[in-house]
């Protein structure tokens, strides 16, 4: 959610024809290739605006450093509504400035009162949202709702209204019916050509408990914005990076052509430059196309401080983030300018991020079945993305592919079983977590007897795969002794020790095979696992992708379906890492260089070590090793 007023909504292509595909053109005119950038101003800064000098000033000091292709002008947050004069006048402004102009609203009452919302029990409340939407209406032919279009309210009216139902069914139910009869009909009316566009926050795995509906508002919404802000992971919502990456994804699968891109805030910025422009980096890598720069105002007001944004990373040099080159004088429109905020942050790393995005096709990955409305392990897939698995989440289980990965959240299916049942009986793989085998044990036991229960084990050798550097804890997997096998195991110790543990443990049914992963009770413990360990689990989970990566954890791979692909470091110092292609091919390139890499020989190869000491060779396979420095990335073709 939001931190510090930081956030932000939009979707930008509001001029294009009404059609979804043109609404959401992957090819916009403007100042970038593949996307456009925008950014967002408040209500109480658009007000704000009514002064000449303020405006002037802060147009000239963003425009400097950043260029942008579209503005969004919010007409109200937290019950104060900017009055009409000054809503044409700010637009008037930036249409001269040759911006596109779309307008914004966020339904908040009071935001530093734990961003309350508005009641949408009560009737006089109700009207105020319907009013405002009219307003908003009027004025623009797009809006979007900045991402409170929820409700977090327990008032003696909500309490009644919700009668015997749970919270998280009442809210649904309010707000879906709300989203349309309050918002998007009375817009309609005032202009019938205007879209509503719904904006969604990263907290995506508990929408449904505060009313996001996605199952139904993406249906009636002209079309939805993503918010792909990770920030400082010590912060409150402890969001991991890959999120920016994985969230526009899983929209994209809920509403196809409909979402309309994702924005960032200057949060995380605190832990240096590379942790704001890997944000920007990943929601592009994700093929939207758009971005919003939240807000305007941090455009112009968070300054440049190298003893906050610049690491020492910086001074080993190849860095694919320069913070030096980003802060050094530049030319704009003949004029020597001199970077003075975050803006110019965002302008380096966007202009370059679209050299890179338009050689690659659509992004795949390994599909994860997340049901509508379902919760457990939540934002998960967001960690393995961190160990190097591509993730797909999508609301619907899949056909035709030859591996699926099922957490938690697939409980939520009832006919989970059944349909893990067909995946095996036509020869593929079903990855299944520790969180997801404890929810449906009982159902489970007609494919195979397998248990995970409140027994726990302190853990940290693999064996032949290598060593933690601490211990960790996870829950006990277990099984009847030649029905299953482990694939990789852990100990403390477990060569020379007393007893071991699953971590990838292998059943067969009918034609298929199916694999238990397990979770550890912290998350974050899974970038503890060695590297050996983690090259078998990626290994065994990329048949539909066709490639993966060996190498230490917090390193991401991004595929794509034009036999290209992203690789990108988030550690703090620089790794080696194989790109294991599952097919022959003569070489790799990079896509912005053209530089050509050679596969390495596999007599030059160290083997991999496989479950219960025996080896693994890369057959079939090509396996090319590159060097990427600290917080980087490489786009590569084959």
């Amino acid at each position: 959610m939001k931190h510090n007023h930081l956030i932000l909504t939009l979707f930008a292509l509001a001029l294009l024809p009404t059609n979804v595909a043109a609404f959401a053109s992957p090819h916009p005119a403007g100042n970038y290739k593949n996307f456009k950038v925008s950014s967002y101003i408040r209500a109480q800064d658009v007000a704000r605006m009514e002064d000449d000098k303020f405006l002037n000033a802060t147009w000239e000091t963003v425009s400097s450093q950043v260029d942008l292709d579209k503005i969004y002008l919010e007409t109200h947050r937290d019950a104060f509504t900017v009055p009409e004069k000054t809503m044409l006048k700010v637009k008037k402004f930036f249409l001269s400035k040759g911006l596109e102009v779309g307008g914004g609203i966020t339904y908040t009452r009071s935001e530093p009162t734990d961003f309350e919302t508005y009641s949408y029990a009560r009737p006089v409340e109700r009207q105020q949202v319907k009013e405002v939407a009219e307003y908003t209406a009027k004025l623009f032919d797009d809006f979007i709702l900045d991402d409170f279009f929820f409700i977090d309210l327990k008032n003696d009216d909500e309490i009644a209204a919700k009668g015997s139902k749970s919270w998280t069914e009442y809210r649904l139910r309010l707000m879906a019916d709300a989203g349309r009869e309050l918002v998007v009909e009375p817009a309609k009316k005032v202009n019938p050509k205007v879209k509503v566009i719904i904006k969604y926050p990263n907290w995506y795995d508990h929408f449904h408990g505060l009313g996001f509906n996605l199952e139904e508002e993406p249906l009636y919404f002209d079309g939805l914005w993503t918010g792909t802000e990770t920030r400082d992971p010590a912060s409150a919502q402890h969001l991991q990076n890959y999120l920016s990456y994985n969230i526009i994804r899983y929209l994209d699968n809920i509403a196809p052509g409909k979402n309309g891109g994702g924005w960032v805030d200057a949060g995380g910025i605190n832990m240096s430059m590379d942790r704001y422009a890997e944000q920007l980096h990943l929601t592009m890598l994700a093929k939207t196309p758009e971005i919003i720069l939240w807000n305007y105002m941090q455009l112009n007001d968070v300054k440049i401080s190298p003893e906050m944004m610049r690491r020492k990373w910086q001074d080993e040099g190849g860095n694919s983030f320069r913070y030096d080159e980003m802060v050094a004088p530049f030319t704009k429109n003949g004029k020597t300018i001199t970077p003075t905020t975050m803006a110019r942050f965002a302008s380096v790393t966007l202009h370059q991020t679209d050299q890179l995005v338009g050689k690659l096709g659509n992004p795949i990955g390994i599909v994860s079945y997340k049901p509508y409305h379902s919760s457990g392990e939540e934002f998960l897939q967001n960690y393995l993305g961190m160990i190097g698995l591509p993730m797909d989440m999508q609301p619907q289980f899949p056909a035709d592919l030859q591996q699926i990965l099922l957490t938690e959240q697939s409980a939520k299916d009832p006919q989970i079983v059944e349909k893990i049942k067909q995946q095996l009986q036509k020869g593929g793989d079903v990855m299944i977590t520790t969180g997801l085998l404890k929810a449906i044990r009982d159902k489970l036991a007609d494919i195979c007897e397998l248990y995970c229960g409140d027994l726990k084990a302190i853990v940290n050798d693999f064996g032949w795969l290598g060593k933690s550097e601490r211990e960790f804890i996870i829950p006990q997997v277990k099984y009847f002794t030649n029905d299953a096998w482990e694939v990789v195991s852990v100990g403390r110790p477990l060569t020379g020790g007393v007893s071991g543990y699953p971590i990838l443990l292998r059943d067969t049914y009918s034609k298929g095979m199916l694999f238990v992963l397990t979770i550890p009770d912290d998350f974050g413990n899974l970038y503890d696992y060695p590297a050996e360990a983690l090259n078998v689990i990626r290994r065994t989970m990329s048949k539909d992708v066709g490639a993966y990566i060996e190498g230490p954890a917090k390193v991401a791979l991004f595929p794509y379906d034009n036999k290209t692909l992203v690789v990108e470091n988030f550690n703090d110092e620089a790794v080696s890492v194989a790109i294991v292609i599952n097919s022959n091919v003569n070489s790799l390139r990079n896509l912005l260089t053209g530089e050509t890499f050679q596969p390495k020989a596999e007599s030059q190869r160290t083997p991999n070590r496989y479950a219960r000491g025996r080896f693994f060779s890369h057959d079939g396979a090509t396996v090319f090793e590159i060097k990427l420095p600290a917080h980087s990335y490489i786009g590569l073709g084959y």
